[in-house]
């Protein structure tokens, strides 16, 4: 038991007033963060090179594990990609594959770009997807998707130039002529980087949007 010293008495009661100002301080300043720096796999490395090379805008993620067989190992989360005219829009996209981001790349600049400019008179500036990363299996079945390991996209849209929007979900079979065979070239054109790719012609589950990952033997659905 203390002594009842006024001395004492007076740092006890100031205790709380020190530790509520050195609070106020870190609050002031925000809790600390941790920088965590890693260093990709030489693979990797040379993917990210490759994917430097087309002007994309994108930042390499640490390796994670989460579980039930998912994970996202030498990934990047893409802000942008470039077309013959800028930049590439993208939107809702969440950590994808560098192999898959490289080969997605191609295909938006060469493939739909300027399927974009041929048969709809205008530039794209913008890809839609419903994402890419999700722990899920495939439907009605136990065998992990692709997008478990971030290996697939999944793409919904596209905005181009002059302010149209073509989605898959409305104008693959109720577009106008030229917007379904801009959509049927651009799935052409995608079967023919990507091992699987998925349309609104498989089935009911793919009616919005095109599924495109490197995985498969020439799978074109």
């Amino acid at each position: 038991m203390l002594p009842e010293y006024p001395l004492m008495r007076w740092l006890l009661a100031l205790l709380p007033v020190v530790a509520l100002l050195g609070a106020c301080s870190e609050g002031a300043r925000g809790p600390r963060r941790t920088v965590q720096h890693f260093t990709p796999r030489p693979e990797v490395r040379q993917c990210l090179s490759r994917l430097g090379a087309t002007r994309a805008s994108f930042t390499p993620l640490p390796d994670r594990y989460f579980g039930a067989g998912c994970s996202t190992l030498g990934t990047v989360r893409l802000a942008s990609l470039r077309s013959d005219d800028g930049a590439l829009g993208l939107t809702n996209l969440g950590p994808v594959t560098c192999p898959l981001a490289n080969t997605f790349a191609a295909w938006a600049r060469f493939g739909v770009d300027r399927a974009a400019q041929q048969i709809l008179g205008s530039e794209l500036v913008r890809i839609e997807t419903m994402g890419s990363y999700n722990c899920r299996t495939v439907a009605g079945t136990e065998r992990l998707s692709a997008h478990a390991t971030a290996s697939a996209i999944d793409v919904s849209g596209f905005v181009l130039a002059d302010g149209r929007r073509i989605s898959v979900l409305g104008d693959w079979s109720e577009g106008s002529s030229a917007e379904r065979q801009f959509l049927r070239v651009i799935h052409t054109s995608a079967c023919k980087r990507f091992g699987t790719v998925l349309g609104p012609d498989y089935n009911a589950a793919h009616q919005n949007h095109l599924h495109v990952e490197l995985s498969g033997s020439s799978f074109c659905r």
